[in-house]
This record gives structure tokens, sequence and C-alpha cells, in this order.
């Protein structure tokens, strides 16, 4: 038993691979089958029998997965490779914020003719589709707003509702949502989620929509 387990233990090292490889970013974080492994560069040692599953990551491009086979029936792995990656799309073209999906309130010392008139001018000059409002309640729920990027959907909408009347203020929601494949319907909440960041274009509705009501 002795004997095999050492000519079994020769032959794993004799038929291990070696890939040198070598990403277009060079902080970018390099995790082999999960586990991470370093950044930018690696001599990637696969022992037969085996697979290796690289992935590399770095904030704001898109995640790029690769597997290397040294087991039987498959092509053997290059001795190099150069990992391109990709900006994510998406994420330059938002902003990282921790109020959106959020209640921010609104305080306002305006008659509230006049608070509410300024809060839909406002608005407006965001999203131009306002789904529901109720002047009576002080409701207003603007449509979803649908961009699609390489590989995501981004949907957005603006939801303004009565916080209390004395003294007057407000609540409103940027609700910024994201699903991972482009071309999804807004109408299938069940392929988004909430994401942390939001589209540059609607950014500023967050501090100027506060500093008008005032």
């Amino acid at each position: 038993m002795g004997v095999l387990i050492f000519f079994t233990s020769l032959n794993a090292e004799a038929g291990r691979k070696k890939v040198r490889l070598t990403v277009s970013e060079a902080d970018a974080e390099i995790f082999v089958n999960g586990e991470p492994m370093g950044r930018g560069s690696l001599l990637l040692e696969i022992p037969s029998y085996t697979n290796a599953t690289v992935n590399v990551k770095k904030t704001g491009y898109f995640t790029e997965t690769i597997t290397f086979y040294n087991t039987p029936g498959n092509p053997d792995p290059p001795k190099a490779f150069h990992v391109k990656m990709f900006v994510d799309d998406a994420y330059e073209a938002s902003t990282q914020t921790d109020i959106a999906n959020l209640d921010l309130e609104l305080k306002t010392t305006k008659r509230e003719d006049d608070a509410w008139l300024i809060i839909n001018s406002v608005v407006l000059n965001y999203i131009d589709v306002i789904e529901v409002t109720d002047k009576e309640t002080s409701y207003l729920r603007t449509a979803w707003q649908v961009q699609n990027f390489s590989k995501a959907t981004i949907r957005t909408r603006v939801i303004i509702k009565m916080g209390a009347r004395d003294p007057l203020s407000y609540k409103m929601k940027l609700i910024s949502e994201i699903a991972d494949k482009p071309g999804v319907s807004p109408k299938e909440d069940q392929s988004f989620k909430e994401w942390d960041r939001v589209l540059r274009k609607y950014a500023p509705l967050v501090t100027e929509l506060p500093s008008r009501v005032q």
C-alpha cells in the first residue's frame, strides 16, 4: 500500500501543470477555487486530475472567470494566459450613496400648497412620468425609469409621501434597484434587488429637493 501511495503521489507531481497568469489591472484580486491567491499576476499550479477555476475581481470592473483543466479528456492549459478586464458601465454611470432606498425627511416652512407644487416641479425635472399623484394625501410615485447596461438593468423611481403636518414635512425615497442581466422588464420584481448606488443623472435630486422645499 505504501508503494502504491508513493507512485500515485509521484505521478500526480509529474502531471502538475503551470500557468503564468497576468491581468490587465495590476491591483485586481485573483481567486483560485474561491481562495484569494494574489493580485495582478500569479503562477498557477494545477495538480493532475484537478481543475482550477480562477475569478479575477476589481471594483468597477466585470468579474472574469476562467477554468483551467488538468483532467483526462480536456485540453492542457496554456503555459501563459492574460486576463483582459472590462469596465462595468453600470458602475461607471452611477455613484455610491447611503440614502438609496431609504426615507429621507424633507422639512419645510412653506405653505402646504406651495411645498407640494415645488416637489412636483423638481421631481418632473428628473423623471417626467408621474404614475400616481394625490394632492389630498400628499402622495406621489413616478413610473420606473429603466436603463440597460452590458450586464445589468437598472430601474429607478421616486416616492414622496406626507411626513408630518405640524411642523410640515414630507418623506422622499429614491428607489434604485439592479437586475443582473440586460433587457429585464421593470415589471419583473423578482429579478431586481436593492442597489447601493444611484445613476448619476438622478443623484442631484437628493440634494436639490430638500434645499428647494426648505
